[in-house]
């Protein structure tokens, strides 16, 4: 296989390895390309590495996420709009199609666009024109189009939810990335790599998977794939205690759909005796949080003013607060020094 840009993309299995074949044999070319997979798959890292080994990647790259724009909005976002088009059009503004011309334009979510608009954006692909919102002339652009959608597009079709010749314009070349579940060998090396990233983001010693953590990361089906993974082991590298990844690290949805027993969480104590509060400490007093929470404030507020002889700096001092801050918790509980 000839030597690509990965674009960050990180695996070794053998179903991202034929990604990775695909992208070196239609790169070079200008032909649509529709990306589909699951969401936090990695679809707009698949697209940017398509852009960088493409003869235009030293052209604009211009994304769209059609399913984040209204839809009143849409239009003029990708096309464009004349001064005056509408009510607030104060003045001309240039559409995502232009702003990409001579590169490429990531239409993300493309299964979003409603019909009307699944017109004009074929028009573009056929023509390579399009008219801006008021507009009476037509823009023509050079832009490579790539698409992508976590939808099932020909169920969209057979539904009449989208457009078959629309359908079939995109789909020159399709790409599937395949789920994490699918890709048991790249599991641990991603989550290697993400533990690395951010424990050298907190400035901590990069953290080690235990073997037991790896065998059971393996079984779990990761519904977010590799943007759930690198969540949890953003949450792994900030709350892991020690050196070494052990399965009581794990939160307990993990250990669950794994089949293994969640152990009992107690809060730990430090060297000092310290003891979090937990629920069942709400449970025993039959009180609601604002209540236990007002309640601990009120009792360190009469200990500060205790510990200063009534003395309000010395007591705002010991609780790392304004004499103001202070002055205006005691009136709202009626506290007297």
């Amino acid at each position: 296989m000839t030597d690509i840009d990965r674009g960050g993309i990180i695996g070794q299995s053998h179903c991202l390895q034929q990604v990775f074949s695909v992208l070196a044999k239609v790169s070079p070319t200008d032909s649509t390309v529709l990306v589909t997979g699951e969401s936090g798959t990695g679809k707009e890292l698949v697209v940017r590495a398509l852009h960088s080994n493409s003869k235009r990647k030293g052209k604009p790259f211009v994304p769209v996420n059609c399913g984040a724009i209204p839809k009143d909005l849409l239009e003029s976002e990708l096309f464009g709009h004349e001064k005056g088009a509408f009510t607030h059009a104060i003045r001309t503004r240039t559409g995502r199609f232009e702003l990409a011309d001579g590169g490429t334009i990531f239409l993300d979510e493309i299964g979003e666009l409603d019909l009307p608009l699944q017109v004009k954006i074929l028009r573009v692909i056929q023509e390579k024109e399009f008219e801006r919102v008021g507009a009476t002339s037509t823009t023509r652009v050079d832009v490579r189009i790539v698409a992508a959608t976590n939808r099932d597009l020909e169920a969209e079709v057979a539904q009449g939810r989208f457009r078959e010749d629309l359908f079939y314009r995109l789909n020159v070349i399709p790409i599937h990335l395949p789920p994490l579940r699918e890709r048991e060998d790249d599991i641990i090396l991603l989550g290697k790599h993400f533990l690395n990233v951010f424990c050298t983001q907190k400035m901590r010693p990069v953290l080690r998977l235990s073997r037991k953590v790896q065998d059971l990361l393996a079984l779990y089906p990761w519904p977010g794939n590799v943007r759930e993974l690198e969540n949890f082991m953003e949450r792994i590298s900030i709350l892991c205690e020690s050196d070494d990844v052990m399965p009581d690290d794990l939160p307990a949805k993990i250990l669950q759909v794994v089949g293994m027993d969640v152990p009992e969480r107690t809060p730990k104590k430090n060297v000092n005796g310290f003891e979090w509060p937990t629920l069942s400490d709400l449970r025993a007093r039959d009180q609601g949080l604002k209540d236990f929470m007002d309640e601990i404030e009120e009792r360190l507020l009469i200990e500060a003013l205790q510990e200063s002889h009534g003395v309000k700096n010395q007591a705002a001092e010991l609780l790392g607060i304004k004499r103001t801050t202070l002055i205006e918790k005691l009136k709202k509980r009626s506290i007297n020094p």
